[in-house]
């Protein structure tokens, strides 16, 4: 597995070291911009971003906007989003693994810890103006990127129904007709190895290229000591091409294509912590191991380590995440008049293939919970962007079409009677409970299809009224339709007591049939889902100053209704209970004001921002019921409340000195939210009597009331800062700069849990970044890097594991990590 891409990285190989050679004699042709587009750097003024459908200077757009550039995604090592959110306090990235992954603004966006193939997220994702459906491809590189934006609020009007949270634009770099190239080699400790390459250049008078490839290969910082690997590795590929043809100056037509794939030995959460439930006593996850112990005294399980700091996991199943992105775009860009018109058709493929231990110990419990999924998406954009004196404005439509398919398998082992069956049951008339017969649950298996085609449309339109030449106003609006068909079919096969093994169904009385239903039922439904739904919003924004503008927004928005495809709860009799197979759609009402500014001789910027964001129906995650599934299903909290102030600092002082520090404090929580799943303290029990948080034996409420507590995923207070100072040298009879930068980050505590618990609240904690290097003015770049130089221990988060036993599972953050990188451009 390890060896997949071995000749794509050998091809790498070679092309780094035909760079590398041609670079050293040819470094004269361009001179970097690495000391003004440095981080801190406050030349805000000269950024342009697209957030409006039209090329802006940062500061004239009325939207909570953050911008990383190349130069800093270079020097700070940001090079996917799980890394980037470091450098962007107000954005919540949490990946278990691909499938797995959300991403969050303002503590928005999807539910934490729960991957639904009929539900899409709150954060819409663009790569060149092409939208991805499916968050698995942000955990892959950034592959020769120009800039990132992030767009903060609900930008529903010009970027669609998902954009409830925010939008993340990623722009890569254009072809030009002048040749040009780049290259990047690092390497550190855990055999980390990267390298990144680009190449551009004419083909013609009217045609140009661009052909970039970046790979990264690290070993695991978790020692598996059951399989004797390192786990939690790294070992991504990415190449991305681009045509240009350009035939006039008012024409341009982009043809491009990627291919992308991750395939590392992962993804492993480990033993962080044990907390009681309401299970009873005997079915707690200290008894449970001590009993299991006198039950096997030739093979006694002991978890390799109770401190999760200590790196060791026994994780006893095949770990694989392999995770392949690719498609095409085509772009043209059509000059009329004074305005743009521009089409963007793109077709893209996902495929995802998993192995995963899901009990979380080194015990034959849950082998195999496998998702394995396929995906294939089109989509079509046409909109012309016309700019005046006195309005500009904007006007399209989109469509959209989806076919996922996924083959799950979840298989139970030897241990898994034990572990998840009532010790009180015993087969009628015999003397051995089913929870000493491992032939009970080992191999029942459940087997399912999933598949949903999901079709969508818009029109939209955004004008911005240029009343006076300080005075503006902008609405917009959008128009969207669409329609869900979802299928959820799961096939149980088991044993049963008279040896036969058959299908599971709910016409059978056979006990160990019974206590198999418990754990993993048979269901079947075939549903579908249409809305329309019109999103608006109104933006007032006022020019103070040249350097100095303010403004107000309110936004109505919403994040499309669907269908639960991870199964939903059944009756006594297996029926499915299709009327919490639909999915309402979110709806947001969302109050903005800001307050961009520059002084200093535009040597400082500094950007304030407060909003207020209330959502009704909000898509959580509530519980199923059954023993061992770890995925519940969503359903629709009454309302939820986020609201907050953002503060962005950056200055230049002098030449030789840059910093910045950005800072937000966000309140989000369940304004009301009274069926929500309860924590683990409060489950597992079936007693008769109510008890207190993780009384043993007590009667364990079926919902719990949340209203008012966290959202999962969200720190009240985050901040990221830095500082970088140079001294300027001459070396070899070229001007350069001698360097040293710092770049930090904290959060505050927040929740990992769907709803709070006592057991898995994530301690605050800061990160630090330091690096020291020489750049010159002909693009040469040499420099070390310690990341999280403080060695801090940190969770990126906790989850409970199957059974109600107590244990929580945690996934841990880097160690200290170092090494060197080289890059030239030429």
């Amino acid at each position: 597995m390890r060896n997949a891409n071995t000749a794509p990285r050998l091809a790498l190989s070679a092309l780094l070291a035909a760079t590398a050679i041609t670079a050293v004699p040819a470094l004269a042709a361009e001179a970097a911009d690495a000391a003004a587009d440095a981080p801190g750097a406050a030349a805000a003024n000269d950024i342009v971003v697209t957030a409006r459908r039209r090329q802006e200077s940062v500061q004239d757009v009325p939207i909570a906007v953050a911008v990383v550039g190349a130069a800093q995604i270079e020097q700070t090592g940001a090079y996917n989003l799980n890394r980037l959110q470091q450098l962007q306090p107000t954005v919540q990235f949490y990946s278990s693994n691909p499938r797995n992954t959300s991403i969050n603004i303002r503590g928005l966006g999807a539910p934490l810890g729960l991957t639904n193939d009929g539900i899409e997220q709150g954060v819409g994702v663009y790569i060149d103006q092409v939208y991805y459906n499916r968050v698995a491809a942000t955990t892959l590189d950034f592959v020769d990127v120009e800039q990132v934006e992030v767009l903060r609020g609900p930008q529903g009007t010009l970027y669609g129904k998902n954009t409830t949270a925010g939008a993340i634009n990623i722009t890569t770099r254009d072809p030009s007709f002048d040749y040009e190239g780049r290259a990047e080699v690092s390497i550190g400790n855990y055999g980390f190895k990267q390298g990144k390459a680009s190449v551009s250049g004419a083909l013609g008078d009217t045609v140009a290229a661009r052909i970039s490839l970046s790979t990264t290969d690290r070993n695991g910082t978790i020692d598996n000591v059951a399989t004797r690997q390192r786990v939690n590795s790294q070992d991504n590929l990415g190449i991305r091409g681009t045509i240009l043809w350009k035939p006039s100056e008012t024409f341009r037509l982009y043809l491009s294509g990627d291919y992308n794939v991750q395939d590392p030995i992962c993804c492993a959460q480990i033993y962080a912590r044990v907390g009681r439930t309401q299970r009873s006593a005997n079915r707690q996850y200290n008894e449970l191991v001590a009993a299991y112990n006198l039950l096997h005294p030739d093979a006694p399980y002991q978890v390799p380590s109770t401190d999760p700091f200590d790196r060791k996991t026994d994780l006893d199943a095949e770990l694989r995440a392999r995770n392949e992105h690719g498609g095409a775009s085509l772009r043209a860009e059509w000059d009329l008049g004074a305005g743009t018109l521009t089409s963007v058709t793109a077709y893209r493929y996902w495929d995802w293939q998993p192995a995963n231990d899901r009990d979380f110990t080194g015990l034959q419990v849950n082998p195999k919970v496998n998702n394995p999924t396929q995906q294939k998406q089109y989509t079509q954009e046409l909109r012309y962007a016309y700019e005046g004196n006195s309005f500009d404005f904007v006007i399209g439509a989109f469509g959209f079409h989806q076919n996922i398919r996924t083959s799950g398998i979840q298989t139970y082992g030897k241990d898994a009677s034990f572990w998840l069956l009532s010790r009180t049951v015993a087969v009628p008339g015999g003397p051995v409970p089913l929870y000493l017969n491992p032939a009970v649950l080992d191999g029942l298996a459940a087997n399912n299809d999933i598949r949903l085609k999901n079709t969508s449309a818009a029109v939209f339109g955004k004008l911005t009224w240029k009343i006076t030449d300080a005075f503006s106003i902008a609405p917009g609006i959008r128009v969207n339709y669409d329609k869900k068909h979802g299928i959820y079919d799961s096939v149980v096969t088991g044993t049963s007591s008279t040896g036969v093994t058959a299908p599971i169904t709910f016409a059978s009385t056979d006990p160990w049939t019974v206590a198999q239903r418990g754990v993993q039922a048979p269901q079947f439904f075939d549903e579908t889902f249409s809305d329309w739904n019109v999103s608006y919003d109104i933006t007032a924004s006022y020019k103070f100053s040249p350097d100095v503008l303010g403004y107000a927004t309110y936004a109505r928005s919403f994040k499309s209704g669907g269908l639960n495809l991870n199964g939903v709860p059944l009756d006594a009799k297996g029926v499915p209970q299709v009327q919490v197979a639909q999915v309402d759609p979110e709806k947001v009402d969302h109050f903005e004001v800001g307050l961009k500014t520059q002084f200093w001789d535009r040597k400082a910027t500094f950007n304030l921002t407060g909003f207020w964001t209330e959502v009704r129906d909000y898509q959580a995650l509530v519980n199923n019921g059954q023993t061992s599934v770890l995925r519940g299903y969503l359903a629709n909290a009454d309302k939820v409340r986020t609201r907050g102030v953002e503060a962005d600092f950056s200055a230049r002082p002098h030449e030789q000195v840059s910093f910045y520090v950005n800072g937000a404090y966000t309140d989000a929580t369940y304004r009301k939210f009274e069926n929500a799943p309860c924590p683990p303290e409060f489950s597992g029990g079936t007693g008769t009597v109510p008890g207190g948080p993780g009384q043993a034996g007590a009667l364990s409420p079926a919902v719990c009331d949340v209203s008012d507590q966290w959202l999962p995923g969200i720190s009240k207070w985050a901040v990221s800062y830095g500082a970088e100072f140079n001294v300027p040298t001459s070396l070899l009879s070229t001007q350069g700069q001698f360097y040293i930068g710092w770049d930090g980050s904290y959060r505050s505590k927040f929740s990992s849990n769907a709803s709070r618990s006592i057991y898995t609240d994530v301690n605050g904690y800061s990160l630090n970044n330091l690096r020291i290097g020489y750049r010159n003015d002909e693009g040469l770049n040499v420099f070390g890097w310690v990341r999280n130089i403080l060695d801090k221990n940190y969770f990126e988060q906790l989850a409970t594991t199957p059974g109600n036993t107590g244990l929580i599972a945690g996934q841990i953050g880097d160690p200290r990590t170092y090494g060197v990188t080289i890059s030239a451009k030429f």
